[in-house]
This record gives C-alpha cells, structure tokens and sequence, in this order.
C-alpha cells in the first residue's frame, strides 16, 4: 500500500504499524492537514522503561511532522488499573504515589516531543474525578457491551486461565474509551496509537465517539517487540531498562543497546532512532567486527534521543575508557571496603557482586565464576574459595560480570 502523508509513510517504512482502523482514510486527512492524536502512558513506576519507547518514538514522529501531540498520564486510570496484557490483578496506587510518579515521568516527554510547541502532557484525573458514576453508567456504560469486550485477547486470555478480572478492571476500559471520547469532544483529537495489546480499548472509544458525538476517529498500533529469541525486549537479569537516569546510568542504558543481538540491529535502528533510512540500510550491510561500529550508533542515538546528547557522550566516552583504553571510569558502579576485610576473607567476590548489583543472585555469580565469565582487572577470576584477598593491596579493582556489567571496588587503606 502507497501512503501519501509523510508521518505514515515514515512509520509505515520504519515498522510502527501493527493494526489500524481505516487506514487510507486517516492517511488522507493527515496528507491534507495537521491533526491531534494521543498516547496513553501507564504511571505505575515512577519512571518509563523501553516497552514504552516504541510509543514514545510514534509521539516523536508525529511531532517531527508537526502535528499535535498529547501524551496521556493515567492518574484516573492508574487509579483502576489496565488488565490489558497482564496475568493478573494490579496492586493498587494511592493518589499520592501516583502523583509523585507523574512528576518524574513527566520530564521523559520532553525528550521525544516539543513541549513548547505542538506537544502537551494532560492527566485524565483531571476529567475522570469530576464524573459522577450514575451518570457515566448511563451516559457511557450503555453504549459498549459485554459481549464485545469478552472477544479482547486480553479479557479472553485471564479467563480462559481462571484468573481473577475484577470489575475494577472492567471498568478500565470504560475509562479508557471515554479518555478518547473526551479528547474527541476537547481537543479535536482523533487518532488514538498504542501498543497491540491496546486495540481493543482504542477501538471501543471510536465506538463511544461515534455513538456520542456522530464523528469520525482513529486507531493505530504498534507491534509488541521482543528479541530474536523471542524473549520480551527490556528485561534483563536485573531487572527493566528504564528511560529515567536516576534509576539506570547512562553507561548502563548505553551498554544495552550496545549488546543486542546482531540481527536486531536494522528493526532496533529503524523503530528507536531517527537515522535516515538510507543509512540504517547501510548499517544493517555490516558484518563481522564491524557490525560492532553499528552497535555504537545505535547505543550511542538510542541514548541521545532518550536521555540528551551529555548523556550519551558521557556514556560513550565510559565505554571507550573500560572497553578500548582499558582504564578505570570512576564514573561506573562503586563500592567502597575496607582493605582489611579482604585480607581476613570476611568479603569475597560474591558480596563485592551482590553489592554492585551485577548479576542477579550469588547462585549465579558462582555459575558464572564456573563458566570464566567474570573477569577482575581484564584478567579471569578464578580463584578456589571466591577470595578477593589478592587484590587488598590495590586502591581499586574492576570487575566485569559477562560482557557488558562492570563495577569499581575501591578498598580503603
């Protein structure tokens, strides 16, 4: 299919659209004029991690081509929680932590779309708190029906395992349809994007507006997106990527891109940054050691786009320090201990670990101590009773867990 609007052309070529609802037709109207269009983001963590990149990046593109843009934060709905794509039921948030979390997310916004010019960060608690229930019930809960929302991958697939769909959740997406719907009525919003597992939300509030109010909107999602092993893209034995700083370094965020797979590269280069087509395609050509110059790019725009260009140069220049200079970074993981600790065995490699948080239990520091993949200095760890006494007359030491997981002991005299 041919689009002729730029935004969906670009994301069309890029590998952002997984369902739409009359497609031509809202490219259409995007080639002939701008228009408003949002996306719901989920505030129950006080940061975003990389599952949401690929729906900040479409805010991006949207932005780019200057049309309007609003990122939506669920303070009304985090409330409720989302079942969509979940096992089971979400614990719940009280207002205040949702609001704490909504501070710190707010920030990410503006890395991806221009606050300051066509994009808006709006909260639907500001809306669904003023609703008076009889009302809604009356007004919304009868024009979308059971029967509709039970064919949902989501709702189907907690029932047919026997778990637990609280009404509470059933409700999330009246919420969400009237999210929509509001947006439609208030800000001429129409087109509503989000991740596949969404569609059945987003498609729902075209119902509600075209039952309300006799208009015309728009669905669009994106494919959920996992690593060639089929694995969920984002978590690590540590734990999710997440997109704010305080809560993973640069160096750390930098180091992810830098290790994916290799036949990642081209999909990840195409959705998560911003280099022209013709030079992703360039890129993807590389192969054997230099596939790893790909790999920089990609680590290197990734952060840039996420986190701001000091970001991502103080997270390249780590990197070359450790991996090419072979010099210690003060700037990555430390623990400080005593010097006499190491010398009466009281610390040994698996606490100096478990400190820096490189690996995700003792169990498996041993299992990797077993399969040389821990380093101390560049040079294999492989001493009998995991001791670090060897090292107690050095100010500090460099410990490398795997390829990518790197901490500093300093140990006091």
């Amino acid at each position: 299919m041919k689009f002729k609007s730029d935004f969906i052309k670009e994301i069309q070529s890029r590998g952002f659209i997984y369902q739409s609802s009359d497609i031509e037709q809202l490219d259409d109207l995007i080639n002939k004029k701008k228009i408003t269009a949002y996306i719901g983001f989920d505030i129950t963590s006080d940061s975003l991690h990389i599952g949401s990149l690929v729906q900040l990046m479409l805010l991006h593109w949207l932005d780019f081509y200057d049309h309007k843009t609003i990122a939506l934060v669920g303070g009304g709905t985090t409330l409720v929680g989302d079942p969509s794509g979940k096992d089971d039921t979400r614990k719940i948030m009280t207002l205040d932590q949702i609001n704490q979390n909504i501070i710190k997310i707010e920030k990410i916004f503006g890395q991806f779309i221009n606050l300051n010019k066509n994009g808006s960060v709006i909260n639907n608690y500001d809306w669904l708190s003023e609703l008076n229930y009889i009302n809604f019930l009356r007004d919304v809960g009868s024009k979308l029906t059971l029967n509709k929302m039970l064919t949902y991958e989501s709702v189907k697939n907690r029932l047919e395992r026997e778990q637990p769909l609280t009404f509470l959740e059933f409700n999330y997406m009246l919420l969400q349809s009237y999210d929509f719907y509001y947006l439609k009525k208030n800000y001429n919003c129409l087109l509503q994007m989000g991740g596949s597992d969404q569609w059945g939300n987003i498609i729902n509030g075209i119902d509600l507006i075209r039952k309300m109010l006799n208009e015309k909107a728009y669905a669009l999602t994106s494919p959920l997106i996992t690593n060639t092993d089929g694995s969920k893209m984002g978590k690590t034995a540590k734990g999710a990527i997440w997109l704010n700083k305080e809560k993973l370094s640069n160096f750390e965020f930098y180091q992810f891109w830098r290790n994916i797979n290799d036949e990642d590269i081209e999909r990840f280069l195409m959705l998560f940054t911003n280099i022209n087509l013709n030079e992703i395609q360039k890129l993807s050509q590389l192969k054997g050691q230099e596939i790893n110059e790909a790999k920089k790019i990609l680590a290197y725009e990734v952060t840039k786009i996420t986190r701001g260009i000091t970001s991502a140069n103080e997270a390249k220049d780590i990197a070359n320090n450790i991996f090419n200079k072979k010099k210690i970074d003060e700037r990555i993981l430390t623990f400080e201990i005593e010097s006499i600790e190491l010398q009466k065995n009281n610390f040994s490699i698996l606490d100096a670990i478990e400190k820096l948080n490189l690996s995700k239990s003792r169990s498996d520091t041993k299992r990797l101590i077993k399969s040389r993949g821990i380093k101390i200095n560049d040079e294999m760890f492989s001493s009998p009773n995991l001791s670090l006494e060897l090292y107690s007359n050095l100010s500090e030491i460099k410990i490398s867990v795997g390829k990518k997981n790197i901490g500093i002991l300093k140990i006091k005299k």
